[in-house]
């Protein structure tokens, strides 16, 4: 497809802002989707696209974690093991969706998100999750094999799922952050090779996607590890709200 120059601007200042937010809340792919299908990809493919973007975004932000000493591995590749299976089985599904549906769904999480970020469980479960000792594990795992089949499926929002299990089981959000990270950057390349294999991922455009992603997902992951759990927190409500607005009204 023919892409004019100003288009590729716009995609990669926009690819900054959604870099930011995915790294620090979530709802980044809430701007590219609509974005990338303005340009004139059909949605499909712009969804497929758009993950070219979160991989190198989660590459680059973990880079900026790896020396901060809040980032568990052990926890991390535990949560990512089920996400990985439920990636692929709702990446192999994502061939159509019911646009109008999906977006009160999505709204629906978000202000449960916005519930769960009020009431802070971290204050009443804060030692629910230690190093060497997971009092919630099996919930957990299965939680995150749900999430991967949404986050294969469709990437938008799965970043708010995260944070609400990972708070749900006494994670603060600077720690939930780094292993939303971990965990999305981890599902994300086997969902990106299912996409691609089908011939659903513009590379140009991903790409470019991906340069702005990368710098927004660096500032910010420096910017959760310097502020902490209760600014990001802050962030966190301001773009639910925004988000579910927008999915309900518009």
């Amino acid at each position: 497809m023919d892409v004019n120059w100003w288009q590729l601007i716009i995609l990669a200042g926009v690819g900054v802002v959604s870099g930011f937010l995915n790294i620090l809340a979530g709802g980044g792919s809430l701007l590219t989707l609509p974005l990338l299908i303005f340009i004139g990809l059909p949605a499909v493919e712009a969804n497929g696209t758009n993950r070219v973007a979160i991989v190198v975004q989660n590459i680059c932000a973990l880079r900026s974690y790896k020396n901060s000493g809040v980032l568990s591995w052990k926890i991390a590749l535990m949560c990512a093991l089920p996400a990985i299976v439920g990636a692929v089985i709702g990446a192999s599904l994502a061939v159509t969706i019911d646009e109008k549906l999906f977006r009160q769904v999505l709204a629906v999480v978000m202000l449960l998100m916005l519930v769960v970020t009020t009431i802070d469980p971290v204050k009443r479960f804060r030692h629910a999750i230690q190093e060497g000792e997971w009092q919630l594990r099996w919930p957990m795992l299965l939680g995150f094999f749900i999430i991967g089949i949404y986050g294969g499926f469709i990437q938008a929002g799965v970043g708010f799922l995260i944070l609400m299990v990972t708070m749900m089981a006494g994670m603060d959000l600077v720690k939930g952050n780094v292993l939303k990270v971990v965990v999305i950057l981890i599902f994300n390349l086997p969902a990106v090779m299912i996409f691609a294999w089908h011939g659903q991922v513009d590379w140009l455009l991903g790409s470019v996607l991906a340069s702005g992603n990368a710098v927004g997902a660096m500032v910010a992951a420096r910017l959760a590890v310097a502020k902490g759990h209760d600014w990001i927190r802050r962030v966190v409500t301001l773009v639910i709200v925004a988000c579910a607005v927008r999915l309900l009204v518009l």
